[in-house]
C-alpha cells in the first residue's frame, strides 16, 4: 500500500507540474499565431503589390483575394516546410519554452521594425534567425542542424535569383506572343489573367510561410511530450496557423506594398502577371521540396527581373540595393535579439 501511495503522489506531483506548465505553453503558442498574424500582415504586400500597383484591383479587394487563397494554401500542399523548420534548424531536443519564447521574441521585433518603416524584409528569414540566436545561446553551435541552415542560406540567394529568370524569361515570351495584338488588347487580357497569377501567388505565402509557425508549435509540442508518436503536425495546427495568417493579410499592410509595387519599378498588368507566375512557380517548387524560402525574396526577384526586361535603368536600383541590406542583416539581427530574449527570460525565472 506503501508503494501505492507513493506512486499516487509521483502521479499528483507530476499532474501539478502539468497544470503549471499548461499556461505557458498556451502562452507560447499564443505567441507563435501572433507572429503567424504579424507574418501575415508583413508579407501581404508580397500577395498583392503587384495587382495593387497595375490597379486590376483596389487594395482592400487585394487584400481579400490573397488571404483567401492564403487560407486554403494547405489543401494543396503538405507540411513538408513545417518539418524542415521544426527538426532542420536547429536540434529539437534542445528545444524549451524559452528557446521558442526568445525566437520568437526576436523575429517578431524584427518583423515590427521593418513593417514600420516599410522595409520588405523576410519573415521566414527572420524566424530562423529567431531559432538560431537562441538555440545557440543555450546550447551553443552544437545545436545548429548545418544541413537545414545551409539549405536556407542558399535559398536566400537562389529563390530571387530564380523568380528574377522565370520573370525576364515570361516577360520576352508574353511580348512575343502578344505581337500581333494592340496595346489595348494586351492590357485587357492580362488584366483578367492578372486575378489568376495573384491566386497562385497567394497560395505561396500560404503554403511556405504559415507552416514556419506550424513548425514551430510542433517542435513546441514535441518537446513538451504533447504529440503521440514521433514528430507530426497535428491538424488542428494546421488551420489555426492558416487562419492567423489569413487573418493578417486582411489587414495588409500599405507601406510594404508601396515599396514593393510603385517604387522598385512601375507595372503594366502584363508585367505584373509574369512577376506572379514566375515567383508562384518558385514558391511551389520550394514548398514541395520542403526549402522554406523567403516570398519577399522571391517576389522581389521577379519584380526586378520584369523591370530589367524593358530596359536596366527602369528598375530603381537603390531602392533594390536598400532591400538587399535588410535581407543580409535580418538573419544576425533577429538571432542578436533572439539570444538576448533568452537570456531575460532565464535572468527573470
Amino acid at each position: 500500500m506503501g508503494g501505492t501511495t507513493d506512486d499516487r503522489a509521483d502521479v499528483d506531483t507530476a499532474m501539478d507540474a502539468v497544470a503549471l506548465a499548461l499556461p505557458v505553453l498556451i502562452a507560447l503558442i499564443t505567441v507563435a499565431l501572433a507572429f503567424d498574424f504579424l507574418n501575415g500582415l508583413h508579407d501581404a504586400a508580397n500577395s498583392i503589390a503587384t495587382i495593387v500597383s497595375t490597379r486590376v484591383l483596389p487594395p482592400r479587394a487585394a487584400v481579400v483575394w490573397a488571404a483567401f487563397f492564403n487560407f486554403i494554401a494547405f489543401l494543396a500542399f503538405g507540411v513538408h516546410v513545417a518539418t524542415t523548420l521544426g527538426t532542420g534548424v536547429i536540434d529539437p531536443q534542445i528545444v524549451d519554452g524559452a528557446v521558442i519564447f526568445g525566437a520568437l521574441g526576436g523575429a517578431i521585433v524584427w518583423n515590427v521594425v521593418t513593417w514600420a518603416f516599410g522595409i520588405p524584409s523576410s519573415s521566414s528569414h527572420a524566424l530562423i534567425g529567431g531559432l538560431l540566436g537562441a538555440g545557440i545561446a543555450k546550447a551553443g553551435f552544437s545545436a545548429v542542424v548545418w544541413l537545414g541552415v545551409g539549405k536556407t542560406v542558399a535559398a536566400i540567394v537562389l529563390s530571387p535569383a530564380i523568380g528574377l529568370v522565370l520573370a525576364l524569361t515570361l516577360v520576352l515570351v508574353v511580348a512575343w506572343t502578344s505581337i500581333k495584338l494592340t496595346p489595348m488588347a494586351v492590357d485587357k487580357r492580362y488584366r483578367r489573367l492578372q486575378l489568376l497569377s495573384a491566386a497562385a501567388y497567394s497560395l505561396g505565402p500560404g503554403g511556405n510561410d504559415a507552416q514556419k509557425t506550424m513548425g514551430i508549435i510542433a517542435v513546441l509540442l514535441y518537446s513538451q511530450g504533447q504529440l503521440d508518436g514521433g514528430f507530426h503536425v497535428p491538424l488542428w495546427v494546421i488551420l489555426t496557423c492558416q487562419a492567423a495568417m489569413a487573418l493578417g493579410t486582411l489587414m495588409g499592410g500599405w507601406r510594404i506594398v508601396r515599396t514593393m509595387g510603385l517604387r522598385i519599378t512601375k507595372l503594366t498588368p502584363m508585367q505584373g502577371f509574369c512577376a506572379e507566375t514566375g515567383g508562384a512557380a518558385t514558391l511551389f517548387a520550394a514548398t514541395f521540396l520542403g526549402v522554406p524560402v523567403s516570398t519577399t525574396h522571391t517576389i522581389t526577384g521577379a519584380i526586378v527581373g520584369v523591370g530589367a526586361a524593358r530596359r536596366v535603368s527602369a528598375v530603381r536600383w537603390n531602392v533594390a540595393s536598400s532591400i538587399v541590406y535588410a535581407w543580409v542583416i535580418t538573419i544576425p539581427a533577429s538571432a542578436a535579439v533572439a539570444a538576448a530574449t533568452y537570456w531575460a527570460v532565464l535572468i527573470l525565472k
